[in-house]
């Protein structure tokens, strides 16, 4: 089912499911969509959760402010407890995928009481390492003028650090596959694009506050996803008695990628829900 939910200013488009289940929230990354969990959805939803996977601000079909400064990591993460607070949930489990694995950082570290568990998935702890400065400030200047189909033109040249044999493969494998994931950049607000860019070049290094986290974690990444292999390993290391994944064959969306090693891993992490909101 899709709804909209009013979280503070903005409205937030939201896929759910197994209502009066389990709170679990998904969180998706730059420039992604909701239904970057469409087909996991369902099957958590059995396993008695009420799943919830909404788009963050400036994605998708939820509200996209126009001013850059409607933008940042602090802001999505609280967008996400509001939503958790308008859904009546107090504690819940966490899926957070790239940026929103940066959101679910900060949620946890900001209100740990509130998360029972953790799930980071092809995600960062801190600053993304080897981005070239000026190719992202050509990005920046070319979403402000031109909009995300002329940025997406140029990523198609091979500017793209997040393309690799995986995610080829799924588009041969999987009719429709590429032109749906070019639709969600193009669906993403070009004000939030030009924000965040910079942004993940700035952050604050979380790594070492990570090691305060208690709550059960689980770091899932791609062995092709060769920029957020190594911060995912140090990510494990950091928190207390984490477990990390690495998914065979998968990039940087292995829920498509390596669906059956990716849902084998998750599933048997959180396990049957244990009860209700």
């Amino acid at each position: 089912m899709e709804r909209q939910i009013p979280v503070g200013e903005v409205t937030l488009s939201v896929l759910e499911a197994g209502v009066g289940g389990a709170p679990l929230l998904l969180v998706h990354g730059f420039t992604g969509v909701k239904e970057d969990f469409v087909d996991e959805i369902e099957p958590l939803a059995a396993l008695g959760y009420h799943v919830v996977a909404p788009d963050n601000r400036g994605h998708g079909a939820s509200d996209q402010p126009d001013d850059e400064v409607a933008y940042s990591l602090e802001l999505f993460a609280s967008d996400a407890f509001e939503l958790v607070d308008a859904l009546g949930w107090n504690r819940f489990d966490l899926l957070g995928h790239s940026m929103g694995g940066m959101v679910a950082q900060l949620m946890v570290l900001d209100r740990q009481d509130r998360i029972d568990r953790l799930i980071l998935m092809d995600t960062n702890h801190g600053a993304l390492d080897g981005v070239d400065h000026d190719l992202l400030q050509a990005g920046v200047d070319l979403a402000r003028s031109e909009g995300l189909a002329a940025v997406q033109e140029i990523l198609k040249l091979g500017a793209d650090p997040l393309e690799n044999p995986a995610f080829h493969r799924i588009c041969r494998e999987r009719p429709g596959y590429q032109e749906w994931s070019e639709s969600k950049m193009l669906s993403a607000s070009a004000a939030m694009y030009a924000s965040m860019l910079p942004q993940f070049v700035s952050a604050d290094d979380r790594l070492a506050a990570l090691g305060e986290v208690t709550s059960p974690t689980l770091v899932l990444v791609g062995e092709l996803d060769e920029p957020f292999l190594k911060p995912s390993r140090r990510m494990a290391e950091a928190i207390p008695d984490a477990e990390l994944v690495v998914l065979r064959a998968a990039g940087h969306s292995p829920q498509f990628e390596a669906t059956d090693e990716w849902r084998a891993a998750v599933h048997r992490f959180v396990g049957p829900a244990r009860g209700g909101a």
